[in-house]
């Protein structure tokens, strides 16, 4: 039987351009998709753009424009930028689809039914002066915890999730006047009856999670889980599909995170198949993939709706919670005017570089810090001068003295065992989550096989012993092939670039490949260019038209 994946990516919000950390955060569910399929697993890899929300009502106000044109605007983007990366996903879909909000909404019916939902009136605070209700984005205060400035949903200093009630002395964010409390009518979701389940699922599984995803789950457990406001006073989301609250919306954090699950129904059913036996099956894994503050969504919030949709649905086996990246040590944020996006780096860098360089320095535990001259000298150290010398000067060798004809398949038990153990050790980092060591590990066949080839010297062989510059020589076309194919999640097109030189056809796999001796090399190109650092330009960028 076939192992069956689920991998979710997170949704990034549709407001703003993409930058290095979504990249960093994003990326291994990408390793993780190619993989599986490499090895035959059946897999679904879904995400989509956060569309709805106070942050994008916020800023089309001051644009005198529609949420809607704003979030079309990025999520377009956010198309572009993930296939220029080569990103796999088999839907990348948005929250403001008809098909998301009619299933998020017998979603939420479900819930009701099962009883995990309830009406509340409750003091919200109100902006006098503007004539409204604040949601948690629409006002800053005091964080209660640990007293920083805040917004109304989370405290970006102690990570404390808030609700816009619970911020001490509220303000409005467009006119600055202080918010008073009034009453208003919201439906509520009852996680606090769920604090049992909740908390057996996370220590059933913390063991597969990173320590931060460990760390922060069993503080937001430690704390009690209080029932969350399901809808919020806007006009820009998803329809509550009940009598009363016509004039609210549902919150992003229930249906965004449902979002994973309308979006793998959209791709079942277009296949005809059943997306609901895929999730509820036992043998089911799944992956969630994301940044650090979206950690308590993944481990606590999510787990708490599937428990009150349908007990039998799947929860997160491997949360992939990734760090922050820093810009030259320094914590990079719009309002510091150091925010590297990811249109800048394609603007300048080749997409399978920089997918190489933010695995090989992915903040998997810790937090990394991005520069310029660290990115140039892995490129051209690890790229260059590693996996593309030693492909470059054996098939340009064979091209120039052999006119490209390769020479029969006689590989060393040696090298095969060094390469299996590669496939073994390499496999098992990527389905535990550990990408950062996969990639280390990957790194360390290719000096191997620099190694191999600097110690067996084939050019002194070719005149004097051909039988030894034929074996040495299949040795380190066998090292290509596998070279490609084990990187091949990591660096999709340059295993195809490899692959067609050495004429590898077939279905993929994860086990070792042979490059077909009948295969004449043909138009031969280096894989990799070096870069220098005075032709990189971190201000060249794509004109954002809501940039304001």
């Amino acid at each position: 039987m076939k192992e069956q994946i689920f991998i979710g990516g997170a949704w990034p919000y549709a407001n703003n351009s993409l930058h290095v950390g979504h990249l960093a955060a994003l990326l291994p569910g990408d390793i993780l998709a190619r993989y599986y399929r490499q090895k035959g697993a059946e897999v679904m890899y879904v995400s989509g753009s956060d569309c709805h929300g106070t942050p994008i009502t916020v800023r089309a106000k001051k644009l005198n424009i529609s949420p809607e044109k704003i979030a079309e605007h990025y999520n377009q983007e956010f198309k572009n930028t993930f296939d220029a990366l080569s990103f796999s996903y088999d839907l990348y879909t948005a929250t403001m689809t008809p098909y998301h909000k009619a299933h998020v909404q017998e979603f939420v019916k479900q819930i009701d039914k099962n009883g995990y939902i309830y009406e509340k009136e409750e003091d919200e605070p109100y902006c006098e002066h503007c004539k409204t209700f604040l949601s948690d984005r629409e006002l800053v205060g005091t964080c209660p915890v640990c007293g920083a400035e805040t917004n109304g949903d989370q405290c970006d200093h102690c990570l404390t999730s808030l609700s816009a009630n619970m911020v001490l002395n509220p303000r409005c964010k467009v006119c600055g006047q202080s918010a008073t409390m009034h009453k208003n009518k919201h439906l509520y979701f009852a996680l606090s009856r769920l604090s049992k389940q909740v908390q057996e699922f996370v220590d059933k599984n913390k063991d597969h999670w990173r320590q931060t995803a460990v760390n922060e789950s069993t503080k937001y457990l430690k704390e009690g889980l209080r029932d969350r406001a399901l809808t919020r006073q806007l006009n820009w989301g998803v329809e509550i599909p009940f009598p009363g609250f016509e004039d609210k919306r549902m919150y992003v954090w229930f249906e965004a995170v449902l979002g994973y699950f309308t979006a793998g129904e959209k791709v079942m059913e277009e296949k005809g198949e059943d997306f609901w036996k895929f999730i509820t099956d036992k043998n089911t894994k799944c992956y969630y993939v994301h940044g650090k503050d979206n950690i308590v969504f993944h481990t606590i919030i999510l787990p708490g709706l599937l428990e009150a949709l349908n007990p039998q649905i799947q929860k997160p086996d491997y949360i992939i919670s990734s760090e922050y990246v820093n810009l030259n040590n320094d914590k990079m944020s719009k309002s510091k005017g150091n925010l590297v996006t990811v249109k800048t780096l394609l603007a300048n860098f080749d997409s399978e570089s920089i997918r190489y360089y933010f695995m090989f320095n992915n903040p998997e535990r810790r937090d990394t810090s991005f520069s310029i001259e660290d990115y140039v000298d892995i490129h051209n150290k690890h790229l260059v001068g590693g996996y593309g010398n030693f492909v470059n000067r054996n098939l340009s060798f064979l091209a120039k003295k052999f006119n490209g004809v390769l020479p029969a398949i006689d590989v060393s038990d040696e090298v095969r065992a060094t390469v299996k153990n590669a496939y073994k050790t390499i496999g098992d980092l990527i389905e535990k989550g550990e990408n950062r060591t996969a990639v280390e590990e990957m790194y360390s066949l290719i000096k191997y096989a620099n190694k191999y080839y600097d110690e067996s010297a084939p050019w002194t062989l070719y005149e004097n012993d051909k039988p030894a510059f034929d074996k040495v020589t299949s040795n380190c076309l066998y090292l290509i092939a596998n070279i490609a194919n084990i990187t091949a999640p990591l660096l999709p097109k340059t295993a195809a670039k490899v692959k067609e030189f050495l004429g590898i056809t077939g279905e993929e796999k994860w086990d070792e490949i042979f490059y077909n001796p009948n295969k004449k090399l043909e138009n031969i190109t280096v894989l990799f260019n070096r870069v220098a650092l005075k032709d990189v330009d971190l201000s060249l960028q794509a004109k954002d038209e809501f940039n304001c």
